[in-house]
């Protein structure tokens, strides 16, 4: 009787072992996979408070709340599926697949930059006609192309694990990141809002000070989030399409990273992995924003092709 006591506490034992060790791989790779998408989560924070410019203040965290719930269902329900389908089906697939996404990035991220340089980008002044639900249809499909990039990420990092740690960590990410950038939306709308009820609280005094910073600190955040977002973008791009070519038996580009990371390590006095670790990520961003302004220039003629005849 007693040792059959004993046989069952030590299968459960075992049982609560491998669960734990299951949890401390989904965790694993949960942050890696979130560490590789972190240029797309920043640049999707720093995109969608574009949504929310003429709607009423009241309307703001509905509008985004609309939205986060339509990027978790993209995730969830539409994404998720389909990528552990590719998985189970037709894993070769998944790093021609992820290197389109790779080239969308790089598109995205050289666009904003030949906008800037050029002065002519997507936020020319022009009478619009605000309609809440067409606004949120709109964020969404976009939403849908950028998670699907993260969804794509993070399959690659997890196919070797298996197909029920695929699982958990797609559903763990696609949730944990919906949050993390929704939420965020929602303090960075309602940021200049906050500032502004601190600073009506009197003229003088540390807490109303706080609050006209924050309200004119505010576009400056937005900027540099922006900015941010569109480097990570070609620094996430470049390192797809870089170790895609790997995978592919064309390797010197990665030598060639390699090489330059290596020698900064050699040579660098002080701060060595950081400088190492800027250094990949800078000539990966390069390789992006080259690919990506090839891809404009081409894009940028095809209609005048079409057009011509």
């Amino acid at each position: 009787m007693s040792s059959g006591l004993f046989a069952l506490l030590d299968d459960v034992a075992l049982i609560a072992r491998t669960a734990a060790a299951s949890l401390d791989d989904v965790a694993a790779a949960t942050m890696k996979a979130g560490s590789k998408s972190m240029g797309i989560i920043i640049d999707d924070a720093a995109v969608t408070p574009k949504y929310v410019l003429g709607f009423m203040a009241d309307r703001e965290l509905p509008i985004i709340r609309k939205i986060g719930i339509g990027s978790l269902r993209n995730k969830i329900l539409v994404l998720l599926p389909a990528a552990l389908a590719l998985s189970f089906l037709a894993p070769w697939a998944i790093t021609p697949l992820l290197m389109l996404g790779g080239l969308y990035l790089a598109y995205e991220g050289a666009e904003k930059i030949v906008e800037v340089v050029l002065g002519h980008g997507h936020e020319a002044k022009k009478k619009v006609v605000l309609d809440e639900e067409s606004t949120v249809r709109g964020a969404i499909r976009t939403d849908f192309i950028l998670s699907a990039e993260i969804m794509a990420l993070t399959l690659s990092s997890v196919s070797e694990l298996p197909f029920v740690t695929q699982a958990a960590v797609l559903g763990v990410v696609g949730v944990f990141i919906t949050f993390i950038v929704y939420g965020a939306v929602a303090i960075i709308v309602k940021a200049d809002d906050f500032g502004a009820a601190l600073a009506a609280r009197g003229p003088d005094g540390f807490v109303p000070g706080f609050g006209r910073a924050l309200v004119k600190g505010m576009p400056y955040v937005l900027k540099l989030l922006s900015i941010v977002g569109t480097a990570a973008m070609l620094w996430v791009s470049g390192g797809i399409l870089v170790h895609g070519l790997e995978n592919y038996h064309i390797s010197r580009p990665e030598h060639v990273v390699e090489e330059a990371r290596h020698w900064v390590l050699a040579h660098a006095p002080v701060l060595q992995d950081a400088l190492g670790w800027l250094t990949g990520a800078t000539i990966m961003g390069v390789i992006g924003l080259a690919v990506g302004v090839i891809l404009v220039a081409i894009l940028s003629v095809l209609p005048l092709k079409s057009r011509a005849h």
